[in-house]
């Protein structure tokens, strides 16, 4: 079980004191009832969140921050529409978190079946039997929207685009996107294919957070090869999101355009320390869906700033453990910890650490040990691992009784 907070005493097998040190973070906080908030981390409600005095023209549309999934615009955000290539988000996150989890990795090389070589719309012109590395066809989908790219990724990471596809649904059940059903890879038109903005939002949250895909979301051409042995052409790949050279701050995520789904853009912008996701679906025009998007950015960036809490490694307090050696560890910030707040309202920004209440030992270096807990305005916002930043072993008789003689 969690949660008990670091001000008070916890004893099981080991006896956990408050930590000190704790700069800018742990000023004890008042109960207070709790306010919804709908997040990336929720099961979407289709009627609340926050409604803007505007709207944008597209048939959905949504706005979270990157960060906590916080919705700051939406309109008609869980509206199931048709959503072109912005399916490739999902696809691109399973290939990902695959590479993760050790199945397979970016520089596995993937041979090109004819049924991916068969794809037709936008793709990197691959034939049967030729081979490239994962990395590669990955830049070739999120650069250059390659359908066949997204086949070969599957039948590589699943065995069939089938299976692929089920895990693809598996994930959003998972993700709690409850608007979104995929039946290809690729999103090429086909019945009974659709997600919502804010289902996109929630995934892309999710593939943004794999550094790896940053090169690939930002780069404006490339050049791969492609053909059989001693066939060989360059090919040049140039990025669909022309927001990447327009917008300040823009850095991904992917574009989609089908005659059913209209142009599509999920979309991710940062300034500062602040970070967004926009989507907006089903517009007329490539030229409208970018204006769209950029209204969206605009209106966040005018209106809402990240109050940094830690970043990434900083050392956030202290815990004393009783029975081990070392008998006190520090604890530091497994991920950076933000709350997005109002611009000018950073101070609304509190935390405090929650350690779990049994820590076995021995106790390794970057273990969780509990979290930090995020409000804004004395109504929690988010939660981040807190680790210990060193080992820690069980104390031998000997280390304990003289702890005890020398108090």
């Amino acid at each position: 079980m969690w949660k008990k907070i670091v001000s008070s005493l916890v004893g099981v097998s080991l006896i956990l004191c408050g930590f000190v040190g704790l700069s800018r973070l742990g000023e004890k906080l008042p109960k207070q009832e709790p306010i919804e908030v709908e997040t990336v981390n929720d099961v979407p409600s289709r009627d609340k969140g926050p409604q803007a005095a505007f709207s944008v023209e597209a048939k959905g549309a949504v706005l979270i921050d990157a960060e906590s999934g916080e919705v700051l615009f939406q309109q008609d955000a869980h509206k199931e529409l048709p959503l072109a290539s912005v399916t490739k988000v999902m696809t691109m996150l399973l290939v990902m978190e695959s590479v993760e989890n050790g199945k397979i990795t970016l520089d596995d090389e993937v041979t090109i079946s004819e049924r991916a070589a068969s794809m037709g719309g936008s793709q990197m012109y691959m034939e049967v039997g030729e081979t490239h590395p994962v990395r590669e066809l990955m830049e070739g989908v999120a650069m250059a929207s390659a359908n066949d790219g997204c086949v070969a990724l599957a039948e590589y990471v699943a065995g069939s685009e089938e299976i692929f596809v089920e895990r693809m649904n598996a994930r959003a059940k998972e993700l709690g996107m409850v608007d979104t059903h995929f039946v290809n890879t690729n999103g090429l038109p086909v019945a009974d294919h659709y997600s919502s903005a804010y289902d996109i939002a929630v995934m892309s949250k999710k593939l943004y957070a794999f550094e790896e895909t940053h090169k690939w979301f930002t780069t404006w051409q490339s050049t791969i090869t492609v053909g059989l042995p001693g066939k060989e052409k360059e090919f040049r790949l140039t990025n669909t999101n022309k927001l990447i050279k327009a917008y300040p701050g823009c850095n991904g995520i992917k574009t989609g355009f089908t005659n059913d789904a209209g142009f599509c853009l999920s979309a991710s912008a940062t300034r500062d320390d602040t970070h967004l996701i926009a989507v907006a679906l089903g517009c007329q025009t490539s030229k409208i869906r970018n204006a769209q998007v950029a209204k969206l950015f605009d209106y966040g960036f005018a209106n809402y700033e990240a109050a940094v809490v830690a970043e990434k490694g900083d050392i956030v307090g202290e815990m004393r453990i009783a029975h081990g050696t070392p008998e006190t560890v520090h604890l530091v910030a497994g991920e950076k910890m933000t709350a997005l707040t109002a611009k000018g309202e950073k101070d609304a920004a509190t935390s405090e650490i929650s350690l779990n209440e049994n820590i076995p030992l021995p106790l390794k270096a970057g273990e969780k040990v509990g979290e930090m807990v995020v409000y804004k305005s004395g109504t929690e916002v988010g939660r981040y691992p807190v680790l210990a930043e060193k080992s820690v072993e069980k104390a031998s008789f000997k280390d304990l009784a003289i702890r005890k003689i020398t108090g």
